[in-house]
């Protein structure tokens, strides 16, 4: 029942309101499921201890310059090729700055300029994502990137304008509680409908901030409608598709690990029921 779970920080405004603490006294664990279009066959639960998805940066270029006739593009400044530039030199800092071994992801998903071909525009502006795993990381892209947009729109005699909004921080489970996660999906369905994440996912989550706060897994269920999750298209794709009828299985794994959480806490502290 959470709202804002794309893009505003719904999980973030939740905590600062109380939601942790809506019992009387802070949660002991959290738990929260995901479904996916292609990740794994449908059905099927996974997920991995340590992290699993990575924390999400926003790239916000606006590059000044000063318009004109396409024709005569020394009398102007034209904007365009600078944020072109930009772009690319934006793949470039990731593979030459930061180690292979170090995750970084920069997708410029938003581009725009101009109204007509032969019209110089006063500004180009674009939008990138970014995706990192460690917080020394996520600080160094946001330097380097401004820098860089900044430094290449000098060089062409132009400015920029650059902003680097962090969103949300990593997702990471604790290693006990995905195991624990992994061990009551096999009971309750079968080995045959848990598999480990082999690695981290790219994608960010504001569930992070739940895990920050209490230890916790994360986990997504395959809830792919056709026979081959392989081919199938992913959660964001206009194209994708979800089979619904595993919502139920979703829900009875979520109240069984809460069931069997509880009574691990009611256990360790000495209680019984």
């Amino acid at each position: 029942f959470q709202p804002g779970e794309e893009g505003f920080d719904g999980a973030g405004h939740m905590i600062a309101e109380g939601v942790l603490e809506a019992a009387g006294r802070p949660a002991d664990a959290a738990y929260g499921l995901h479904v996916v279009s292609d990740m794994v066959p449908r059905g099927v639960f996974t997920t991995r201890p340590g992290p699993m998805m990575s924390a999400s940066a926003g790239l916000f270029v606006r590059v000044v310059g000063a318009g004109g006739h396409g024709s005569r593009p020394h009398k102007a400044l034209d904007p365009v090729p600078a944020a072109c530039e930009m772009v690319t030199a934006l793949q470039t800092l990731v593979t030459r700055r930061f180690s292979t071994f170090e995750p970084v992801v920069v997708t410029v998903g938003s581009l725009h300029a101009g109204t007509k071909r032969n019209i110089i525009p006063d500004d180009a502006v674009f939008e990138a994502t970014v995706r990192t795993f460690s917080q020394d990381t996520a600080e160094r892209v946001a330097e380097q990137a401004v820098r860089l947009c900044e430094g290449i729109a000098a060089a062409h005699g132009l400015t920029a304008e650059v902003r680097y909004d962090g969103e949300y921080p990593a997702t990471v489970n604790r290693a006990e509680e995905a195991d624990f996660v992994a061990e009551t999906v096999r009971e309750l369905f079968g080995a045959e409908r848990y598999l480990e994440m082999p690695e981290p996912n790219m994608g960010s989550e504001d569930f992070s901030r739940v895990l920050q706060a209490v230890p916790g897994s994360y986990l997504f269920l395959g809830a792919c409608a056709g026979d081959d999750h392989t081919l199938a298209a992913a959660n964001h794709s206009p194209r994708a598709a979800f089979d619904d009828s595993v919502l139920a299985d979703g829900a009875a794994l979520l109240a069984e690990l809460a069931v069997r959480r509880m009574r691990r806490g009611l256990t360790s502290s000495g209680a019984t029921s």
